[in-house]
């Protein structure tokens, strides 16, 4: 058996595709009977209002392993960006987690020991977009959420590359600001 995992985190940013398509998710990984599996249960059963957590499935009832539950960081006001949300989106995170198994990512004898619960970004302008791609949509959330995973369990960046990197490396929101662009 794999060695204990008690808490992984990781974020990944995969853009490039049309506006709206962006995905960012922050994953937190961790054996069910630690910390991780008490905030996945303490999540499921407090529901906020806006900020409805579900499991990632494939499709209604086939849900993945590791069990893995969402979490909007946008409140959620419109019946579109729901169903995206639910249904685009969440397939795509699902595929995602069963992709960082199959890269080894997440060792597959503790794909029932894990939990992983995943801050899900999803652009709010998905709402308006007629044009919207849903397969550009699926494929963007779906790297992102493999590559948040394999980021988490391979502990990158490491601390020296952080430290060597610090100085190089600018927010691209806050130079934004610095040059009057927000």
């Amino acid at each position: 058996m794999s060695e204990r995992i008690i808490m992984r985190t990781g974020e990944a940013l995969i853009a490039g595709g049309p506006p709206g398509t962006a995905a960012e998710p922050e994953v937190i990984i961790g054996e069910l009977d630690g910390p991780v599996g008490t905030a996945i249960a303490s999540m499921t059963a407090g529901q906020a209002q806006g900020h409805t957590r579900v499991f990632a499935i494939l499709n209604t009832d086939i849900q993945v392993r590791p069990v893995t539950l969402m979490v909007s960081k946008v409140t959620v006001k419109h019946t579109r960006y729901t169903n995206i949300l639910m249904g685009t989106v969440q397939a795509a995170i699902a595929n995602g987690v069963l992709d960082a198994v199959r890269a080894g990512d997440i060792p597959k004898d503790k794909a029932n020991d894990l939990g992983i619960i995943v801050s899900v970004w999803l652009n709010p302008s998905v709402t308006t977009d007629d044009a919207l791609d849903h397969k550009i949509l699926f494929d963007i959330h779906r790297k992102a959420m493999a590559t948040a995973i394999h980021k988490a369990m391979n502990n990158q960046p490491d601390i020296d590359w952080l430290l060597e990197n610090q100085d190089k490396i600018t927010h691209k929101y806050f130079q934004m600001g610095l040059d009057g662009k927000i």
